[in-house]
């Protein structure tokens, strides 16, 4: 049975594509800060007859992330698929954004990717496998008060680009899930302030069924970037 390491699964995007993922017969590997969240989410999963096993982890912490992926490796299941969707946002003018705030979103959408992926494609190496990072339109264009993101989702794709070059001939792939507005719990963060209506987004069920299409392409192809997009053109 394959194995799926998701990013960010207590909610949103998250939570649904680990639903999905279940649903489908896959095996999970769980990642999140809320242990509540991850302890209620898994023991549905699990009734479905899938194996679960979850970690918590505060992915704005580079501290944490080795020592939690270990952790959560130590269960026996090793990833097929790896999907990092964990990610932030800040809305304000870049040239009065706080560094503090600043370092946390790139540590958040950009290093922490780094920083599982180093630790996950060793073990891809020796059965192949798929990385699949969430991205977003926001890094092909420029949105005033959205500068950061901007910058972390074009890094990001960036990233992706060079990481599925270097590991071709270890037979990984590595590819981007670009996304318009998805109606999920990041607008509801205090760092955002935004009116758009939520009700013209994606929904997280529509994401995670294309995560899935995503992952489930066979070894010998792949779907280089995926981009999914509200009907309405809302950002």
């Amino acid at each position: 049975m394959a194995t799926a390491l998701i990013t960010g699964a207590s909610k949103g995007i998250g939570k649904a594509a680990a639903e999905a993922f279940a649903r489908a017969g896959w095996d999970l590997l769980l990642v999140a800060r809320s242990r509540q969240h991850l302890q209620s989410l898994s023991e549905d999963l699990i009734a479905t007859g899938s194996k679960v096993f979850f970690e918590c982890i505060d992915l704005s912490d580079p501290n944490q992330i080795s020592e939690g992926i270990h952790n959560l490796l130590s269960n026996g299941l090793e990833p097929s698929v790896l999907i990092n969707n964990a990610g932030v946002a800040w809305t304000g003018e870049l040239a009065a954004m706080p560094l503090e705030k600043w370092n946390w979103l790139m540590q958040m959408n950009l290093t922490s990717v780094f920083q599982i992926c180093s630790l996950i494609i060793p073990l891809m190496r020796r059965n192949k496998g798929l990385i699949i990072n969430v991205s977003s339109h926001a890094a092909r264009n420029s949105f005033p008060q959205w500068g950061a993101y901007c910058v972390s989702k074009a890094a990001l794709e960036r990233f992706t680009k060079c990481l599925a070059e270097e590991e071709r001939n270890f037979g990984i792939r590595a590819c981007t899930l670009t996304l318009g507005s998805v109606n999920s719990d990041l607008w509801e963060s205090e760092n955002i302030n935004s009116d758009f209506d939520r009700e013209k987004m994606l929904s997280v069920d529509q994401v995670a069924s294309e995560l899935l299409h995503m992952a489930s392409q066979p070894d010998s192809q792949m779907i280089d970037d995926l981009t999914l997009m509200p009907s309405s053109g809302a950002f």
